[in-house]
């Protein structure tokens, strides 16, 4: 095995990643620094007030759902360490969500919606503002395409759809009139329609306004609802090819509706050849329909960014929330610790440091220096994977993920403990340095691999079976002991496996650490490297 091995390879394809990564984490316009958490840099917090449906008092039930879901979205935006906690009672009962950081818009309008989604067949439509963009279009995943309707395209009221879907929406003359006045005077930009939030009624007609303002609809009661749907998920075209879409999978009773629906709507003239999509009372996209989708999944795509999409698919993947909520309150919090504890803990993490690698150059002396550029090694890509989890997925930083940093030293320094205890019992039985490096890691190779997996397993399961900040500790953990094993394997091992090369370190010096005197050795055999 020692002769195949080749160190040089090793630590070729580790500066590669290296770089790497150091080039996506330091791309423009991205944070170029691990995102703090809440005990650390202070953060958002916002103040929400539950309304059950007509005006009923909120059950505790109700609460509790709420509760829930709103975890669920919050942890969704990462490893955020977020805080949800209630205050009050009954009528009264406030939810508070603490987020870290300067919090955007976005993330406080996904928390207050109520997430009802509906599919509602489009019975008229018009221009909601002057300036028209494409509608997104529906494709159904088994290369089903439903195509587009532009929006700047002028439609006027349709027949209605079979009445197995629903009633004609004109029932006397008195209503038609109200249902045109109203349609007619409505006017997209400044609509309060857009502001969302609102309880959907889909056994009701609804008049309402696409959420880029550039269509108004006249909509029939729902075909199928966001309970139809099993999973959605944001993501970019397989072929590499248009913007960011949403993937959605139909439950089995939720495909048989939407395929019913289809091919009754790909049937009809425009505009009630179109569905609209509709997420509390605003309707995110109208695809018009040309052929039926049998297959149970579908996508919805158009000018999404990254964020819409993203934003889109977490809140139908964490389900509807069983009351509307209003936000009351939005303020900036300051650190729970400050800088002077924050600057104390730092202090206290570099000083234990440095006594461990004290340690380490005064017992293992040139091994010592290794174990100590492998800290190093580890330090930079933890770090940097850091920058990168803050960008893609909102991790941060909290005192407990530092802690969880500081374990995992101990963890990473036991594997370098383990590697040259083993290259130091092989000197003892006499082999060479160079045979004694190969012999030795062979052996503590699987006593590492072994450690990393507990440590790792007691992360994973902590992680999922906590919430808060505990959930941060352990990822921060299971991240660091995962770094520690590559670092061991593609670090450690070669450059040990170089230095068994080195003339200097074969010459018996002390400052080797692993000269024959200290390790008590009086005589080494011939034994082949």
């Amino acid at each position: 095995m020692a002769k195949h091995y080749q160190p040089k390879r090793s630590l070729i394809y580790l500066a590669i990643s290296i770089v790497g990564l150091i080039v996506w984490a330091f791309l423009p316009g991205r944070d170029h620094a691990p995102r703090l958490g809440l005990d650390l840099r202070g953060g958002t917090q916002v103040i929400l007030s539950a309304t059950a449906a007509g005006d009923k008092a909120v059950t505790s039930e109700q609460l509790g759902q709420t509760l829930s879901i709103i975890r669920a979205r919050v942890d969704g935006f990462g490893v955020a360490e977020s805080e949800v906690t209630t205050q009050g009672s009954g009528a009264n009962t406030k939810i508070i969500v603490t987020i870290p950081g300067e919090t955007d818009r976005t993330v406080v309008d996904q928390l207050k919606t109520t997430a009802v989604l509906n599919f509602r067949p489009v019975v008229a439509s018009d221009s909601g503002s002057p300036i028209p963009t494409p509608t997104p279009s529906v494709s159904g995943k088994k290369g089903v395409k439903v195509s587009p309707k532009p929006s700047s395209e002028k439609a006027t009221p349709a027949p209605s759809l079979p009445a197995s879907y629903f009633e004609p929406p004109i029932q006397t003359k008195e209503v038609s009139q109200k249902f045109a006045d109203t349609f007619a005077a409505l006017d997209c930009d400044g609509s309060k329609i857009l502001e969302g939030g609102k309880i959907d009624d889909p056994e009701q007609y609804l008049i309402t306004c696409q959420k880029d303002k550039t269509e108004k609809f006249v909509l029939a009661p729902a075909a199928l609802s966001g309970g139809d749907i099993q999973s959605a998920k944001a993501s970019l075209p397989s072929g590499g090819a248009g913007g960011w879409q949403v993937d959605l999978t139909m439950t089995t009773a939720g495909a048989k509706k939407f395929a019913d629906v289809t091919k009754s709507l790909y049937t009809q003239k425009a505009p009630a050849n179109r569905f609209g999509i509709v997420l509390d009372g605003v309707v995110m996209s109208a695809p018009s329909v040309n052929e039926a989708i049998l297959g149970g999944s579908a996508v919805i795509s158009g000018s999404f960014t990254p964020e819409e999409a993203k934003g889109l698919a977490q809140v139908l993947k964490y389900g509807a929330l069983p009351v509307a909520l209003n936000v009351d309150e939005v303020q900036q919090i300051s650190p729970t610790l400050g800088n002077d504890q924050l600057q104390a803990g730092l202090l206290a993490g570099a000083f234990g440091l440095l006594l461990v690698i004290l340690y380490l150059i005064a017992y293992y002396r040139a091994l010592g220096l290794v174990a100590v550029a492998s800290l190093v090694v580890a330090a930079l890509m933890s770090y940097v994977i850091f920058i990168i989890l803050g960008n893609t997925i909102g991790f941060t930083m909290t005192l407990a993920g530092i802690a969880g940093a500081v374990v995992a030293i101990g963890i990473t320094a036991d594997s370098f403990i383990v590697y040259f205890e083993r290259l130091r019992d092989e000197l003892r039985e006499g082999k060479r340095l160079r045979g004694a490096a190969a012999q030795g890691w062979e052996r503590a190779s699987k006593t590492i691999l072994a450690a990393g997996f507990v440590s790792f397993l007691a992360a994973f399961v902590l992680y999922y079976l906590s919430v808060g900040s505990v959930r941060g500790f352990a990822f921060t953990l299971g991240l660091t002991t995962v770094i520690d094993v590559v670092v061991a394997f593609t670090f450690t091992r070669p450059i040990v496996n170089r230095l068994a090369e080195n003339k200097w370190m074969n010459s018996g010096s002390s400052m080797t650490g692993v000269s024959p005197s200290r390790l008590g050795v009086t005589t080494v055999s011939e034994v082949s490297n």
